[in-house]
């Protein structure tokens, strides 16, 4: 029994006693939500709330839209450093790194010699020579170690764990929170240090949810306890409050954000799954560029708008009574009323307007539209903050 199939979920419980479970980590935040009644994935090998036992996944949603909403995530920084590392990382990945300044972030994405994507994830430039690659769920370290080979260059784990802040009152926490009031500038995909309460941290002007926010980074000499008090207490009277991945794959889906792994894997190239505009296909040379040069560019994942059903994560996507695609995301949107996911079709033949039917969370097919994404805000001006949307 799958999983995805809506009626069976695996996810970790806390419970006394010594076992299996050395190879996984908790992150520093981890007793803040414990009164929460937290249930965890398991994401590059550290807990991830899903959700919580004291709120609905609808009410952390509307938090997010509404307010501000907190998820101390999975995500896996690992530490570039060295005369090297520029060459090395441009080498991994698809887009041209070396224009990505000192104190601004890039995206990143990996893929194998054939193309298949890894991983990807935003990668900050602290210094000419240092960076650090906050990976989403993927095998990447070995990756970069075995095409580190002869160069000089020292990847590392630096035990950097990172938190998003997100929704319309994200930037008038941060202001609140800083003891220097908001860093300028401080626009979209920058880095900053800041304090909190004393502690420097380092924070970036990004996230996974469209909304505008930022991100901040807990590193091993960070009073944690201490760190979370006091940015809590900044955000209180702006309705800060955390919240568990369930809340926010409902945004990401709405914005057309992908998940690696379920929305693209190693079978799937950048131009298959809409990123080709991640490529740089002038850069002299990457891992994987000549297979994607010579391959397929037609897209494959496309939004669903399901007006009577919640699509199915795995179930298939029909067009005229054949399967032609699989449901890779499913969700119930609070605010578009109606069933949302994403599919990728088998081919790049079935695109935004087709009609498809598609498997639902109560077991039944039902009719539903491939549209383009995001499904709203298609200039992507809420996290640069030129939109306020507040529903």
């Amino acid at each position: 029994m799958r999983s995805s199939d809506g009626k069976t979920r695996d996810l970790v419980t806390t419970m006394p006693g010594a076992g299996w479970d050395y190879g996984l980590t908790r992150h520093p935040y981890h007793a803040i939500e414990a009164p929460m009644g937290p249930h965890y994935c398991v994401y590059n090998r550290r807990h991830m709330a899903v959700c919580f036992d004291d709120h609905s996944t609808e009410d952390g949603y509307w938090r997010l839209r509404r307010q501000a909403a907190v998820l101390h995530t999975g995500e896996w920084p690992l530490q570039f450093e060295g005369p090297d590392a520029e060459a090395l990382l441009d080498r991994l990945f698809t887009k041209d790194i070396t224009k990505v300044k000192v104190g601004r972030c890039g995206y990143g994405l990996a893929c194998y010699e054939d193309g298949g994507m890894i991983t990807d994830g935003i990668l900050l430039r602290l210094a000419a020579d240092k960076f650090w690659y906050a990976q989403a769920d993927g095998d990447f370290y070995s990756w970069a170690r075995a095409h580190s080979a002869g160069m000089d260059v020292t990847i590392t784990d630096p035990d950097v764990f990172v938190s998003q802040v997100q929704g319309p009152n994200a930037l008038k926490i941060l202001e609140a929170a800083s003891d220097h009031g908001m860093p300028e500038p401080f626009g979209y995909f920058a880095i900053a240090r800041v304090f909190f309460g004393g502690q420097e941290v380092v924070i970036t002007r990004t996230g996974y949810t469209n909304e505008l926010g930022w991100e901040f980074y807990t590193e091993p000499h960070h009073d944690a306890e201490a760190l979370w008090a006091h940015i809590e207490a900044a955000g209180k009277p702006h309705g800060i409050r955390i919240f568990g991945l369930d809340a926010m794959n409902i945004r990401r889906i709405e914005a057309g954000i992908l998940n690696a792994g379920s929305d693209f894997n190693k079978d799937t190239t950048p131009y298959e799954a809409g990123l080709g505009h991640f490529v740089d296909e002038g850069k002299s040379d990457f891992l994987g560029k000549a297979a994607l040069l010579a391959g397929p560019k037609g897209r494959r994942s496309h939004g669903i708008a399901c007006e009577s059903g919640e699509p199915l994560i795995a179930a298939p996507v029909e067009v005229n009574g054949v399967r032609a695609g699989t449901v890779t995301a499913g969700a119930t949107s609070p605010y578009l009323g109606h069933g949302i996911g994403i599919a990728l079709m088998e081919t790049a033949e079935h695109g935004p307007g087709t009609a498809v039917t598609v498997g639902c969370r109560d077991g039944s097919m039902q009719a539903a539209q491939l549209v383009e994404m995001p499904f709203y805000d298609k200039e992507c001006l809420i996290p640069r903050g030129k939109l306020v949307d507040i529903p």
